[in-house]
């Protein structure tokens, strides 16, 4: 069947008896030509073995596999899968896990089903869990890529510069781990249900090297989610959340030496200068645990 007419999806809806789930995020496409458009943008081809999250009745599947050597989708709500079983019937090079993506051990699932292939995502994330996705799969560190359909304001937030009024920490995060494109916008009338906001695709390379080099990661990020706590605030405030022992005359002789105006806004850092605050603070911070 055509997993993106509108009408071939109601009738296939309602013979398995299918209802929506609101807390699910479940919106199906039904512009039949969008699915080729991100399938396109994933650049998948038969070296490649694709994870695809929430794969609904199987329209971007399809397209998929068409394109990759494998296609394993992992889909959160049972009631899909046997919608699944036949619309991937055709298909030898797609298999089904069911679970939640978010409990399962990415690393190992791709090692079991994709083994062989280089690994990349591409995906209808549902709108609810696009930011906890997102960072399992960058954390498992296993794919080339991830091509997303998300909410507009979220991409856009995500390949945000700095000074920007999208611009947060986890566009740092995102930037610093991948080189992330708008590729293009997705009207909400290609939806059933329509949802309220419009989409847009988004394609991140995963880089082999952080763009900066960083000492610790983890208190280079502990910096950068400070940084952006009092988002109205100067910096050296924003800072003073979390390294509030050593003193805001410290914080700011800090934020000056790493060439930085004393009154800047964390918002207007970008990785460069993140990494050099965030070995400024780790040197003041491991000064006063020595003299203490």
């Amino acid at each position: 069947m055509a997993q993106d007419d509108k009408r071939a999806i109601e009738a296939l809806l309602a013979r398995h008896g299918f209802h929506f789930s609101k807390s699910k995020g479940q919106n199906f496409l039904i512009n039949r030509e969008v699915p080729g458009m991100i399938a396109r943008a994933s650049g998948a081809d038969k070296s490649n073995g694709v994870l695809e999250i929430g794969p609904g009745i199987g329209a971007l599947s399809a397209e998929l596999c068409r394109r990759a050597g494998r296609v394993v989708a992992v889909e959160l709500d049972t009631a899909l899968l046997p919608i699944l079983r036949e619309t991937m019937a055709d298909f030898d090079n797609f298999s089904l896990v069911s679970g939640d993506i978010l409990k399962l051990d990415i690393p190992a699932l791709v090692r079991g089903q994709l083994g062989g292939l280089t690994p990349i995502v591409c995906a209808n994330l549902p709108y609810n869990i696009t930011t906890p996705v997102i960072t399992a799969l960058l954390e498992a560190r296993c794919f080339e890529s991830l091509t997303i359909l998300i909410q507009r304001e979220v991409a856009q937030r995500l390949c945000a510069k700095p000074g920007t009024a999208a611009y947060g920490a986890f566009s740092v995060y995102m930037q610093y781990y991948t080189a992330p494109q708008l590729r293009f916008e997705v009207p909400n009338r290609d939806f059933m249900p329509m949802p309220k906001v419009t989409s847009a695709v988004l394609r991140a390379e995963v880089r082999s090297e952080p763009p900066v080099r960083t000492a610790d990661e983890a208190f280079f990020f502990r910096v950068v989610n400070a940084a952006f706590a009092l988002r109205r605030k100067t910096l050296v405030n924003s800072l003073a959340t979390a390294f509030g022992a050593l003193g805001k005359e410290k914080l700011t002789e800090l934020v000056v030496s790493c060439g930085l105006d004393a009154n800047v806004r964390g918002e207007r850092l970008g990785l460069e200068e993140f990494a050099r605050l965030a070995g400024a603070l780790r040197g003041a911070e491991d000064e006063r645990c020595c003299s203490g």
